[in-house]
C-alpha cells in the first residue's frame, strides 16, 4: 500500500496535486488484510481520509490476484457515478495490473424492449407532449447500448410513462422473453460477469441479498467481498427490502398487463375482462377505506394488531371471512354497517383468486400469462401478511403519497436476517463511513447490524475542520441582522 499511496508512490507520481495522508495507507492496509485473512472489518473515515481510493486500491490487488469478484455497495448514484466515472479509469491508468469494472442499477432505470414494443401499439400515453417524449425514447433504443435512463438527460426526470416500460423485475418474462438475448439486463448481467469490480447501490444490494437463495435467485454475480460505502445507511435500507409492500399502483399495473393479454378464445377473453373490473372495483374500495381511515385510529392499529399512539389495549382482530356470494353486497356497505377494511379486503382477495385461477386453468396461455400468475400470487400473499399483522417482528404501516397509496410491514430488527444472509455467507465485509462510531467504539452500530466479529478502526483525518468552519462563518451573512429580519 506505500508503494501506492506513499509520497513517492504510484498515485503521487501520476497525480500532481495528490496530498500524502497516513489515515489513508493504515485504512488501504487493514482494508487489504481483511481481504487476505478473510475477515470483516468496519472503519470510520472521516473527511479527508481519502477513503475511497483506500477501499478501492486493495479491493483490485484482491480481485486481480485472486480471480475473485468483488462488490462496491454505495449509498447514492452520486457516488455511483463518481466510482465509475473518475476513480476506477483513474486507477485503470495508474495501476500496474489491469482490471474490469462494471455497473449495476437497479432494473427500473433500465428500458424493457419487450415493454416499449408492446407500448407501441398499446395506450400507455397521456397528452401530445408524452407522444414526442416517447418517439424519442423509440430512437433512442435503436443507438443505446446500456438502456440506461440517465442517458436521457434531455427529458424530464419524473417521465410518466416510463414505469410503463421499465425493466422491473416483478413484469419480466426472464427466459421465455421474446427480447431476452439483446435485452439490457442480459447485457447488464454479462459486464458484470465479465468485471472484477462491479459497483452497484444499496437498495440493489440489499434487493439482491434478499432474493438470494429464494425462488426467484439472484440479481447480481457471485462474490467473495463486498465493500459497503455509507455503511451508516445500511440498517434502514435493509429493512426496507427484507420487509413487505403493496400499493395501489402495482394493481394498477397488474390489471395494465392483463389487458395486454391476448386470447384465440374469445369466452376466455370475456371472463378476463370480467374479472379485472371487480378487481378494480374492490380495489377501489379497499384503498378508499384506507384513505378515509376506517378502523385505522389514524394510524394502521385495527390492521397492524399493533398497540395504539395512546398505549391503549391491542385491539381485536379483524373477522376477513366472507362468503364469496356476499362479498360484493358487504364491500359496497356503508362505513357504519360493514367491519371497516376487512370487507373490501376479503371481495379484493377473492376476485385476485379468481384471476390466478381462470389463468392458471388456461390451455394456451400466452408466456406473459405465466408472469401474471405469479405477480398475482405473490401480491395476494403479501397483502393477506401485511392486513393480518400477527408477526410480532414486523412493524405495518400505511404510507399515503400523492395518488399514492402504500402499505408496509418492516422488521423491527435486522441484525439476525444481516447476520444469516451477509456476515456468515460471505468471507469478507467491509463497511465504512465518516460516521459509524458513536463515544469513540463500534458497539451500537454491530449490535443493530449483528456484526459479532471484525476488525475496528477509526482512520485518521488530516482535514482542518476549524479552518472550514471559520471561512463558512466569513461568508455568512451576520447572524444579528438575519435573526432581527427573520423575526
Amino acid at each position: 500500500m506505500k508503494t501506492v499511496f506513499g509520497p513517492e508512490g504510484v498515485i503521487a507520481k501520476a497525480h500532481p496535486e495528490y496530498e500524502h495522508r497516513p489515515g489513508q495507507i493504515e485504512m488501504a492496509t487493514a482494508v487489504l488484510r481483511a481481504f487476505e485473512q478473510k475477515h470483516h472489518l468496519i472503519v470510520e473515515a472521516g473527511t479527508g481520509t481519502g477513503k475511497t481510493l483506500a477501499y478501492l486500491v486493495p479491493a483490485i490487488a484482491a480481485a486481480c490476484g485472486s480471480g475473485a469478484r468483488v462488490v462496491v455497495s454505495t449509498g447514492t448514484k452520486n457516488l455511483q457515478e463518481q466510482l465509475m466515472d473518475k476513480d476506477l479509469p483513474f486507477l485503470q491508468e495508474v495501476l500496474p495490473k489491469t482490471f474490469r469494472a462494471a455497473v449495476m442499477k437497479g432494473r427500473n432505470n433500465y428500458a424493457c424492449l419487450h415493454r416499449i414494443k408492446r407500448a407501441e401499439s398499446m395506450p400507455v400515453l397521456e397528452g401530445l407532449d408524452q407522444i414526442d417524449q416517447f418517439d424519442e425514447v423509440v430512437r433512442w433504443m435503436t443507438k443505446t447500448e446500456t438502456g440506461d435512463r440517465a442517458e436521457l438527460s434531455n427529458l424530464p426526470e419524473n417521465l410518466p410513462f416510463w414505469r410503463h416500460i421499465d425493466a422491473r423485475s416483478d413484469t419480466c418474462l426472464g427466459q421465455k422473453c421474446p427480447d431476452f438475448d439483446p435485452c439490457f439486463i442480459t447485457r447488464m448481467r454479462q459486464r458484470a460477469l465479465d468485471a472484477d469490480i462491479v459497483v452497484v447501490n444499496h437498495h440493489l444490494f440489499f434487493a439482491d441479498l434478499a432474493l438470494r437463495n429464494g425462488a426467484y435467485g439472484a440479481v447480481l454475480p457471485d462474490y467473495a467481498a463486498v465493500i459497503l460505502d455509507e455503511a451508516h445507511q445500511i440498517e434502514d435500507i435493509a429493512s426496507e427490502y427484507f420487509g413487505v409492500q403493496v400499493s395501489n399502483y402495482q394493481i394498477d399495473d397488474l390489471l395494465r398487463d392483463v389487458g395486454f393479454l391476448k386470447f384465440e378464445n374469445r369466452e376466455a377473453e370475456r371472463e378476463l375482462t370480467r374479472v379485472s373490473a371487480r378487481i378494480q372495483r374492490f380495489a377501489d374500495m379497499f384503498w378508499i377505506s384506507l384513505r378515509e381511515g376506517r378502523g385505522l385510529e389514524g394510524r394502521f392499529a385495527l390492521i397492524s394488531g399493533y398497540r395504539t399512539a395512546s398505549g391503549s389495549d391491542r385491539p381485536k382482530s379483524i373477522n376477513l371471512s366472507l362468503s364469496d356470494k356476499d362479498e360484493e353486497q358487504q364491500a359496497g356497505m356503508p362505513a357504519n354497517r360493514r367491519q371497516d377494511v376487512g370487507a373490501p379486503y376479503q371481495a379484493l382477495d377473492n376476485a385476485l383468486n379468481r384471476l390466478e385461477t381462470m389463468l392458471d386453468a388456461l390451455k394456451d396461455a400466452p408466456a406473459d400469462a405465466e408472469n401474471i400468475i405469479r405477480r398475482t400470487r405473490q401480491l395476494r400473499f403479501d397483502l393477506n401478511f401485511i392486513i393480518k399483522g400477527d408477526d410480532q417482528s414486523f412493524v405495518y404501516w400505511l404510507e399515503r403519497r400523492g395518488r399514492g397509496v402504500f402499505l408496509r410491514g418492516s422488521p423491527i430488527d435486522v441484525s439476525g436476517l444481516l447476520q444469516d444472509k451477509l456476515f456468515e455467507k460471505v468471507p469478507t465485509v467491509i463497511l465504512t463511513s465518516a460516521t459509524l462510531s458513536s463515544a469513540g467504539n463500534f458497539r451500537f452500530i454491530r449490535e443493530r447490524l449483528g456484526l459479532d466479529e471484525a476488525e475496528e478502526m477509526i482512520a485518521e483525518s488530516i482535514f482542518d475542520f476549524g479552518g472550514a468552519l471559520s471561512a463558512a462563518a466569513d461568508a455568512r451573512p451576520p447572524f444579528a441582522t438575519m435573526g432581527a429580519r427573520g423575526r
